[in-house]
């Protein structure tokens, strides 16, 4: 009997060490998964670590090690371009020419202005030029009027493109921003929106969030500018710019900050719609990079889509599904905007004649004239009308005001109180929505998760053993009700599809907790 079970254990052994020895050698395994050109062909690379056998320790702590880096990689300006079912797309690298793979490089994606153009071709020389900071990797995308933006093609570029920098160079995930100029503000602004989750911070400069609510910009999906707290902005807008002035964004910005978004505001008086202030903003700019990394796993979270399925996730948190009560419970809504009472100067200008004057407003009861020639307020010169619009902008109300105006071929000063009417404006929604969205407000502290939901049926939370203890119950509650309590099991084949599909050490999910929202 004894002998009879020692062959048996002898021949278990032996199994043993043939299928191990059969088993595909981890090392070999991950060298696959690291030369992976996509997050697809990584998805099937990653089966081969989970036919290893590997343990969920060793599989995490080689995900967070990360791929090895060759040095043998282009430097300086570097054209490449991706193709997608649209067609082709153009980018340019600006690479330090010192670039070292043992060195996790910060990345800045710019956006360029002027995207309405019909040529999808580089700007200038293809590098950072002379909006350059600190040392970094920079990625230059090209859009056009074919793919703005605002569209979901460009959403699906941008992401295939830092995916591809990261499997070539040295990336610290977590100090990737998203900067761009004027048509490009407007677009960090969209992409902001729409995909949080790669970004440390958005710095849109020269440009406007409500460019995006112009029917002739179309931009496409419905938006919502309370996903917008989930990230830090730093915002330039010029005094005299003549497309987006500071005077008429800075309303939108305050209503954002208000309403809990984060951003750093640096007007810049005396500019127009041109960077001509960047060295002396260039400090401030690339500290507040420095100051604000990307927290992959942050403990609140609130975002919104009508598309579960294009736009549901923001970091660890997936909306898969929408559906019941979208009024219950109440939720402050950024999108609700009550402008603030505007001054009515009553005249219309063409350059810096007076076309029409509305009589009894305040320069009308200054003396001034249809026809007349602004040349001055006081000692400030107006050449334009955005000179005009930022005299004014600086002037104490009910204090008094002095104009130079040309009249008959010689200059007349005219003098009185600057007293406009204030006009309040309806409130009215910053976006309108087509279609039925839903909303997530998410609190996470220590093994809890507090959910507040509108219109949601279903979700996913993506657990992190950097984030939870798996040794201990979890608990999740939505709209005051338990949700799930008790304790989750670390999965190699979760941590591996999330892996492949992030291409982020930083952020690594050992377990997906499906959550169905009861309805009251």
């Amino acid at each position: 009997m004894l002998r009879h079970l020692c062959r048996q254990l002898l021949l278990l052994l032996a199994a043993c060490l043939c299928l191990r020895a059969a088993t595909p050698d981890v090392d070999a395994a991950f060298a696959k998964y690291w030369g992976a050109r996509n997050p697809g062909d990584a998805a099937k690379a990653a089966n081969d670590i989970a036919k290893t056998g590997a343990s969920f320790d060793e599989v995490y702590a080689r995900l967070r090690h990360g791929r090895p880096y060759s040095a043998r990689v282009a430097t300086g300006v570097v054209p490449d371009k991706r193709f997608s079912r649209i067609g082709e797309f153009a980018y340019t690298l600006d690479v330090p020419a010192a670039y070292d793979p043992a060195r996790a490089y910060q990345v800045r994606i710019h956006l360029h202005g002027g995207v309405m153009r019909d040529q999808p071709t580089a700007r200038g020389r293809g590098g950072m030029g002379r909006l350059a900071g600190a040392e970094q990797i920079y990625v230059l995308p090209v859009g056009w009027s074919e793919a703005p933006w605002w569209s979901e093609a460009q959403i699906e570029n941008l992401r295939a493109i830092l995916d591809a920098v990261k499997r070539t160079y040295n990336v610290d995930e977590n100090r990737v921003v998203l900067s761009g100029v004027s048509d490009g503000a407007t677009g960090a602004f969209y992409v902001a929106m729409r995909d949080t989750t790669p970004y440390a911070a958005f710095l849109p400069l020269n440009g406007s969030l409500l460019v995006l609510d112009n029917e002739v910009i179309d931009g496409r999906g419905d938006l919502f500018p309370g996903n917008l707290r989930n990230k830090p902005f730093f915002v330039v807008n010029g005094g005299r710019d003549p497309l987006y002035p500071a005077s008429a964004v800075e309303p939108i910005l305050n209503h954002l900050a208000t309403g809990g978004v984060s951003i750093t505001y640096r007007p810049q008086p005396s500019a127009g719609h041109d960077t001509t202030w960047w060295p002396e903003v260039k400090d401030a700019f690339e500290t507040f990079v420095r100051d604000h990394p990307r927290v992959p796993l942050p403990d609140r979270l609130t975002w919104e889509t009508a598309d579960a399925r294009g736009t549901g996730r923001a970091h660890w948190l997936v909306i898969d599904a929408l559906g019941g009560p979208r009024d219950r419970p109440p939720l402050p809504d950024l999108n609700d905007y009550s402008p603030p009472p505007q001054l009515d100067l009553g005249l219309k200008l063409n350059g810096t004649t007076v076309e029409r004057l509305v009589s009894g407003s305040v320069f009308h009861r200054l003396g001034l004239r249809e026809g007349d020639v602004i040349v001055g307020v006081g000692n400030t010169a107006v050449r334009a009308a955005a000179d005009f619009v930022a005299a004014l902008q600086h002037h104490p109300l009910k204090a008094p005001i002095q104009l130079i105006v040309r009249r008959g071929g010689r200059d007349v000063q005219l003098s009185g109180l600057f007293e406009p009417d204030e006009v309040r404006l309806p409130a009215a929604p910053l976006f309108k929505h087509g279609a039925k969205s839903g909303r997530v407000d998410l609190v996470r502290a220590g093994n809890t998760v507090d959910l507040t939901t509108r219109g949601v049926s279903e979700l996913t939370l993506l657990v992190s053993p950097d984030q939870f203890d798996f040794a201990a119950p979890l608990k999740v509650t939505a709209n005051g009700q338990v949700a799930f309590e008790g304790r989750l099991e670390k999965s190699v084949a979760t941590l591996l599809k999330w892996s492949a599909r992030d291409n982020d050490r930083a952020m690594l999910f050992g377990a997906e907790l499906k959550i169905k929202v009861k309805q009251p």
